[in-house]
């Protein structure tokens, strides 16, 4: 069947940066910890991704300002129409399942995908994948990992649509991609006593090296703060593996916008995370239920990374699995219209990329059914899902598909959510 495409144009933009002398240590950890469960409560959408105030809106119909609804018209000549983004035309070209396929992201091996990975994707029409587990195979054969399931997207879309693919290069414990053609990263600890001008230039060259093997986002760098080294050991899912930057806002700041700059600089786009911040608590959502950050208020000042490096142009911010009980006890932050509405978009400001963390083998998502977890988090404000488990992609797209099919509010958020997707992807 023939097919017609619309291109999506690419540009690249560089995160602006205040370069400080030196920096503090800091660190960052790999894999989960454990975690305590709770009842949910259920997040009841009070606006739609379109309504949350953000550049990166679905297109909406123009309407006067308050001096064209008060002054009489210059000539009665009709005015045109705004012409559309090629976002906004992309998007109207898509059928619902490949809006639904642009709002996720499926894990992959790094050591290669499947026949059924590859029939799954093309099955679910989905849009973007996530390198997963670890490879030490090296940059070129990386590449051509990647290559296969990019080949299976594009014949299985529409419509000419980049792919995001995405991997987990922190560095330490937190290395996906090794082997010929990739550097050996340092913990974040390590990485964080560096000068800002160093690490910036450290993390272009390792942006370059993950550019040349396809990949264009790195869910990194970690912006949690661990309040000091002696609390670092019992905080399981960052200072237990030194994937921390520092222990104060300021230089876990620093750092981290130096890394984002650097991975910018080489045209990979970085992920801060783990929205609100994971620094304070004691067990890991991967591996734990329950787990409940008691401390971190809506304007915290731990928020400072977050905030910083949302105001240096950071496309892409993760929310954390976590509880926060002085934010929004009722809601995991992922359920959480206050902590991705509120914070995120009204407080913050953030324009961009919303992702999960891992929502399909996270312990902490146990008490909920896979349908379930998704539909409430594009209805509390997130954009894209990430779902690192292959084989439950097909619950979590066929709930939002059920959902978005007899409920046109619910629809109008997932159209928005892609157009925010499809915006990010016209502006690299």
């Amino acid at each position: 069947m023939s097919k017609s495409r619309a291109t999506i144009s690419l540009h690249r933009r560089i995160l602006p940066l205040v370069v400080l002398p030196a920096l503090v240590l800091a660190g960052c950890a790999p894999t989960p910890a454990p975690a305590p469960t709770s009842t949910p409560g259920t997040s009841t959408p009070g606006s739609t991704e379109a309504s949350s105030g953000s550049a990166h809106t679905a297109a909406p119909s123009p309407s006067p300002s308050r001096s064209q609804a008060t002054s009489p018209a210059p000539s009665s000549r009709p005015t045109s129409a705004p012409a559309q983004s090629a976002a906004e035309k992309t998007l109207a070209s898509l059928s619902l399942e490949e809006r639904i396929g642009q709002v996720l992201m499926v894990g992959v091996p790094a050591t290669g995908s499947s026949a059924a990975d590859r029939s799954l994707i093309a099955d679910r029409e989905l849009g973007n994948f996530f390198l997963k587990g670890r490879s030490s195979a090296g940059n070129k054969a990386t590449a051509a990992v990647v290559e296969r399931v990019e080949a299976t997207i594009s014949k299985a879309l529409s419509v000419d649509v980049d792919a995001f693919v995405a991997t987990d290069q922190e560095g330490g414990a937190v290395q996906v991609l090794k082997g010929s053609g990739f550097s050996s990263l340092p913990a974040a600890l390590t990485q964080g006593g560096w000068a800002a001008g160093t690490l910036r230039e450290r993390a272009a060259d390792w942006g370059k090296e993950l550019a040349a093997a396809g990949v264009n986002v790195n869910l990194a760098p970690v912006a949690d703060t661990v309040p000091s080294a002696s609390f670092a050991p019992s905080n399981a899912p960052i200072g237990y593996w030194k994937r921390e930057y520092g222990y104060d806002p300021r230089t876990v700041s620093a750092a981290s916008r130096a890394f984002s700059a650097g991975m910018l600089e080489a045209g990979v786009d970085p992920v801060i995370k783990h929205f609100p911040g994971l620094g304070r608590v004691t067990k890991n959502t991967d591996t734990a239920r329950n787990v409940t950050d008691t401390q971190t208020t809506r304007d915290d000042a731990y928020l400072k990374p977050f905030r910083d490096g949302i105001a240096s142009g950071n496309d892409w911010v993760m929310v954390s699995n976590a509880y926060y009980t002085k934010i929004d006890a009722k809601n995991i932050a992922p359920f959480s219209s206050t902590i991705m509405r509120g914070m995120l978009r009204e407080d913050l400001g953030f324009n961009g990329i919303i992702v999960s963390d891992d929502m399909c083998d996270a312990a902490q998502l146990g008490p909920w059914g896979l349908g379930t977890r998704a539909v409430r988090f594009f209805a509390a404000g997130g954009t894209m899902l990430l779902c690192v488990n292959a084989g439950n992609m097909p619950a979590i797209a066929g709930a939002l598909h059920a959902k978005a099919s007899k409920d046109p509010a619910f629809a109008r958020i997932i159209d928005a959510a892609a157009l925010r997707v499809l915006r990010v992807k016209e502006e690299r």
